[in-house]
């Protein structure tokens, strides 16, 4: 098996990883609507795995750039802007005071966000597949 399965492979790992950090932003949000958390809890649950999800968006970004996988590269691109952006602009924190008038645009963008890492993962599927598929005609 090649290089660029492994790298997939570990592509593929961190793109199950951000997807577990959005994915626990949205309960945490769902969590403070359904007024099961208070708003100091939930923000800083929140707040708390912002910039690990940041970084490992760049790792990602990386990865693909390093490895040659362009097309996965510039469809990554645009949310690591968005990410970087956030961050320039210091908006990447949840506001604890202001976290109920901006419940509804946090989750949105959350959604956003989390249908974008699933069309990632489902083409990172599929290239490993590919990847595969091309490594055994090479052996045969």
């Amino acid at each position: 098996m090649g290089l660029d399965l492994y790298s997939l492979l570990l592509s593929f790992f961190f793109l199950i990883s951000i997807l577990g950090i959005v994915v626990y932003q949205l309960m945490c949000l769902a969590d403070l609507e359904f007024d099961y958390i208070n708003p100091y809890d939930s923000a800083s649950r929140i707040n708390r795995v912002v910039l690990p999800e940041f970084i490992a968006q760049g790792v990602l970004c990386l990865l693909f750039l390093v490895t040659g996988h362009w097309i996965m590269f510039l469809l990554s691109v645009p949310y690591l802007y968005y990410n970087a952006r956030l961050y320039m602009r210091r908006q990447h924190l949840v506001d604890i005071t202001e976290i109920f008038n901006q419940l509804n645009w946090e989750k949105k963008q959350r959604l956003v966000k989390l249908v974008y890492l699933v069309i990632l993962l489902f083409l990172c599927i599929f290239w490993m597949i590919y990847s595969v598929l091309d490594d055994h005609e090479y052996y045969d």
